[in-house]
């Protein structure tokens, strides 16, 4: 079975947390702070792995979890840092936040590895913690929170160019003519429901990589029968053919298949129908003499569209043989690194945290009352009567926006803020 989309949960190790403790030796009545650091927590990482060329593996198996960082220890000791969850999968995979739908990454072209998720950061132990006021500092800094997130992985294949058009033309019939692939081929309307990759070799030793996409039907972009599974793997190709039954052997017009065909690209992404795009003039042994000429017909309507029409057999190879020149020279011309998304969605803002909800509000007295969830437990095991333990409280309240939000509150210097019984003034 080919498996060309699956929904997966993934998550990051969390941090381990900082260790409080203080020497305890003999003849050292007085020893100072010795709480070690905590482990970092692995992070989630994908990678192309050119065995595998399905999704299948992940119909399976759904989560993916790293470990966590150890706590830190007395005498210094750091935890142990969390091991790394690498997921392989096959080139040509999108990875994308299930919610939004933007893609995380795009793993082609030179993308061969990303982390998706960092695991969270350890914490820092508390002989970090020592100041000039502050000899035996009693807190400890808890580790980073993990990641976590629902992604969608699609399988979009990678070709120069794919091979188009209603069921039962004579597609795969011609994919296997060309190339080394070998997909299923019988008189019955969607034969192939898998995408075949074949690699075409030419006689001057050139070649390109084209996929048979298996047949679209009317309707096809707004999902009916596999119409988004199909249409999904155009995406990346370079140039279309556009293969029709020249010879009506079915009833159909191939010139209001053509149409058809690109009313659903255009649906379903308009930048597919900007491609290039050649004519697959099929069946031509089954074209009777002394009947109007289907294939002069087809040009007369296209090629002042600027699209060429090439007749051809794919089951006696007539014709053949220039299509794939005419397909080559077009691609001489155009980029040859393969078609990579763009990044949409980055993950570090993911970072626990910095999109938990707080408020930030101007109180009757003027000052600005800033308050939430994570904010609380912030101050709870943070000192700020320490300058480090200040510090980290400033990058925390940067970090997570909130200084931001005062400024776009109307915060100005010397103004006050109060959160929850604690109040400073505001300086940048």
């Amino acid at each position: 079975m080919f498996a060309d989309r699956a929904k997966i949960f993934i998550k990051s190790g969390k941090g381990g947390d900082g260790h409080v403790s203080f020497r305890r030796e003999l003849y050292v009545p007085n020893g100072g702070p010795d709480g070690g650091d905590g482990g970092k927590g692995g992070d989630i990482i994908f990678q192309v792995d050119d065995g595998l060329n399905t999704l299948i593996d992940f119909r399976q198996t759904r989560k993916y979890i790293a470990t966590a960082g150890q706590p830190g220890g007395k005498k210094r000791c750091h935890g142990a840092n969390g091991k790394d969850l690498v997921i392989k999968v096959p080139e040509g995979t999108v990875i994308k936040d299930f919610e939004t739908n933007k893609v995380i990454a795009d793993m082609s072209g030179e993308c061969r590895r990303e982390v998706v998720l960092k695991g969270g950061k350890g914490g820092l132990g508390n002989m970090h913690y020592v100041t000039s006021t502050m000899q035996a500092p009693k807190y400890a800094q808890p580790g980073q929170d993990s990641q976590e997130l629902w992604v969608t992985l699609e399988l979009k294949v990678i070709a120069d160019a794919g091979l188009v058009g209603f069921p039962n033309v004579g597609k795969s019939t011609l994919l296997s003519r060309v190339s080394n692939a070998r997909p299923k081929i019988a008189n019955y309307h969607f034969t192939t429901l898998d995408p075949h990759l074949g690699v075409v070799d030419l006689d001057t030793g050139a070649g390109f990589v084209m996929a048979d996409i298996p047949g679209l039907i009317e309707g096809a972009s707004q999902g009916i029968g596999l119409g988004h599974d199909f249409l999904r793997h155009i995406e990346r190709t370079k140039v279309l053919i556009h293969v029709v039954d020249a010879a009506s052997t079915e009833g159909r017009d191939p010139v209001e298949d053509i149409r058809t065909i690109n009313e659903e690209l255009k649906a379903y992404n308009p930048d597919l129908q900007r491609r290039p795009q050649v004519i697959a003039a099929n069946k031509i042994d089954a074209i009777y003499e002394g009947d109007e000429d289907p294939v002069e017909r087809i040009r007369q309507v296209f090629e002042p569209e600027g699209i060429a029409v090439y007749p051809i057999s794919a089951v006696s190879g007539k014709g053949v043989k220039e299509l794939l020149y005419g397909v080559y020279e077009i691609l001489k011309g155009l980029d040859t690194k393969p078609i990579v998304f763009e990044k949409e969605f980055d993950t570090n803002q993911l970072r626990a945290g910095a999109n938990l909800p707080y408020t930030v509000e101007r109180n009757q007295n003027g000052e600005y009352v800033v308050e939430g969830p994570r904010i609380e437990k912030m101050l709870g095991y943070t000192n700020l009567e320490s300058e480090k333990g200040f510090v980290f409280f400033q990058n925390f309240l940067r970090d997570s926006g909130i200084l931001e939000e005062l400024e776009k509150a109307g915060i100005e210097e010397g103004d006050t803020v109060r959160m929850y019984g604690l109040a400073f003034d505001y300086y940048k």
